[in-house]
């Protein structure tokens, strides 16, 4: 694969996750208005909510089989548009079963994309041979802040979805479909078998003769998954956790107001988005464990000092810390599970890429409900203590994190023949 090639597909994959971003951010920043359009009683609205982590896992365990015969590139460049045509759907139905219908294929394809996405991510780093899983990541952090400003631009103005969501999707399926044309072509030929050998981004092995791609080679990746999905899902509660509850507990345990209460998500995101746009050079020079670690540090300090601060703005400062500590954690995990799987080919790797995308969905299922009923039958503040606690209790696996066929150059990073920027 070329330079510019490499460049280019990096470019593409960053914007694809772009528009993943703000798609994501203008639905669920929308919840109340959706609610509204659709009479979706206040007791309904969960189920249907929860509904859309459930297909998105059934998606993705989907892609982890369906990337046997069909190329990763294929399934994204499909999938993208079908997650904005739901999004359009969602705003322009009248009806609650027309929401239901909506909500079910948005699940579905988000499933799809989110594993895709990430599959091609992991790859371009391996054959760039350096750490850039974090900036596609940043990407999306970006789209989101981007996609929360259209979508509270929209809330001020009181425009209902119908003359929301439909004119915002199409820019987006504009650009989807740019990035879609330039996606890892070279990937729809096998190239991750023989095509790079001489370049030295893959002369170190992993790629070479002796993986296996059958399913002794698959449950071979599978067994050092485990750790990684514990990892993940640790990972995905903490995040449920601040978007569900942090408004809720500045406001009615910390004494916020209601203009305060906004803003331990947007400091949360904030400071997501600078964690992952650092991130990258942090790993090439201390390497994935030791920034992982100091991740699921700082994430567990930040949620120390929201469970016991003693006011609003301590609140706030901790959920500033716990972005920047989580901003790390999930990128590093695909990374990881993709580098481990990919000794047993590059479809082994894109298949466990998928299965870790899974766990995803589980700690946004489980973490919401969890800090909810701790804080009824217990209290919000020991509730908000419980997910630092689990966080700590991935420090032992944060050793998975390790290279050992795709080590880079001087530790962290392996020496290129080429510069590809």
């Amino acid at each position: 694969m070329t330079e510019a090639r490499l460049r280019r597909e990096r470019r593409a994959l960053a914007l694809s996750f772009l528009v993943q971003g703000a798609a994501f951010a203008l639905l669920v920043t929308r919840i109340p208005a959706v609610r509204q359009q659709y009479g979706i009683p206040d007791a309904l609205l969960p189920a249907y909510l929860a509904g859309v982590p459930v297909l998105a896992g059934l998606g993705s365990a989907a892609t982890g089989a369906l990337v046997a015969r069909v190329p990763a590139p294929t399934l994204l460049r499909w999938a993208q548009p079908v997650v904005l045509l739901a999004l359009a759907g969602i705003g322009a139905g009248e009806q609650a079963w027309h929401l239901g219908v909506a909500l079910a294929v948005f699940g579905l394809a988000v499933g799809v994309l989110d594993a895709s996405m990430n599959m091609l991510g992991v790859g371009l780093q391996r054959e760039y041979g350096r750490s850039i899983m974090l900036g596609f990541h940043a990407a999306y952090s970006l789209g989101g802040v981007a996609g929360a400003a259209l979508a509270w631009g929209g809330a001020r103005l009181g425009l209902p979805l119908g003359h929301f969501h439909p004119p915002l999707v199409l820019p987006l399926l504009a650009l989807a479909l740019l990035a879609g044309r330039r996606y890892a072509t070279g990937r729809d030929t096998g190239h991750q078998g023989t095509g790079h050998q001489g370049t030295g981004h893959q002369g170190t092995g992993h790629q070479g003769t002796g993986h296996r791609e059958g399913p002794d080679g698959r449950r071979a990746a599978g067994r050092v998954l485990l750790p990684l999905c514990l990892v993940m899902v640790f990972a995905y509660l903490g995040d449920a956790t601040v978007s569900n509850w942090s408004a809720t507990y500045l406001r009615d345990v910390l004494g916020g107001s209601e203009a305060l209460a906004t803003l331990p998500y947007s400091a949360y995101t904030a400071t997501t988005l600078l964690g992952r746009a650092v991130g990258d050079l942090a790993v090439r020079r201390y390497g994935a464990v030791a920034v992982v670690r100091g991740g699921v540090l700082l994430a567990s300090g930040g949620f120390a000092a929201v469970a016991a601060a003693p006011g609003p703005w301590t609140g706030i400062a901790g959920f500033t810390v716990l972005g920047l500590g989580l901003s790390v954690v999930v990128p590093q995990t695909f990374a990881a599970a993709g580098r481990h799987a990919a000794g047993h080919g590059h479809r082994a790797a894109d298949a466990a890429v998928a299965r870790l995308n899974v766990f995803t969905y589980a700690g946004v299922l489980v973490g919401s409900p969890l800090v909810g009923a701790l804080g009824e039958a217990w209290s919000p503040r020991w509730a908000m203590a419980v997910p630092p606690v689990l966080l700590l209790a991935a420090l032992p696996y944060t050793g998975s994190f390790a290279g050992h066929t795709d080590r880079y150059g001087g530790g962290h990073e392996r020496p290129r023949t080429v510069d590809v920027g």
